[in-house]
């Protein structure tokens, strides 16, 4: 569980170590403002993504679920800085085994409210899909901007990072990979 009073001191030492003054105007409630918002930001710590597949039904559906443009705000775990942009979430139902269209996007958001890596986010969804349906096929696709490289660093602003995990069907037969990716390409 988050400290928040810890979180306010060290804010308020980092203030301070800025050269900054903690106590004026405008930054006297930064330091409880700026502890409240990592609480939010990471507020996935404590929760599994595969968690949110709480709605598992058996449907006589036996091909692709794709829910895409998922958007997502995560936090670069080297810089703590945001990383943000769409995840794209497509299964293959394994004895009709389907899930709420919402519980995709609600294991986005937990697995990307914490300290994390695009790659990383990336294989959680995908694993959390797969503990929860067993399916036949996943894809995941995240694409996002890095505010590391845009703000600080190389600072190219609009440059995107894509990552993907295929598994079962998808990994195995390229085809319907290439199905897939053009699904989610498609407008």
């Amino acid at each position: 569980m988050p400290n928040q009073e810890k979180m306010e001191k060290a804010i308020y030492q980092f203030l301070e170590a800025l050269g900054e003054n903690p106590d004026r105007e405008g930054l006297k409630d930064t330091p409880k403002r700026v502890a409240k918002m990592y609480i939010e930001m990471f507020s996935g710590l404590n929760q599994d993504p595969k968690e949110q597949f709480t709605a598992v039904f058996s449907e006589n559906h036996e091909e692709v679920v794709i829910v895409k443009d998922i958007p997502f705000y995560s936090m670069c775990e080297h810089h703590l800085v945001p990383f943000y942009g769409k995840a794209h979430i497509a299964y293959l139902p394994n004895d009709g085994r389907v899930t709420g269209l919402s519980k995709l996007a609600r294991a986005v958001e937990v697995a990307s409210k914490r300290p994390q890596l695009q790659e990383r986010l990336t294989a959680q969804v995908a694993q959390a899909l797969e503990d929860a349906l067993a399916p036949k096929g996943i894809f995941v696709m995240i694409e996002a901007e890095h505010m590391c490289m845009t703000m600080r660093g190389i600072k190219k602003p609009g440059s995107k990072t894509i990552t993907t995990v295929a598994r079962g069907l998808y990994k195995d037969d390229r085809y319907e990979r290439q199905e897939i990716l053009s699904l989610i390409q498609k407008g």
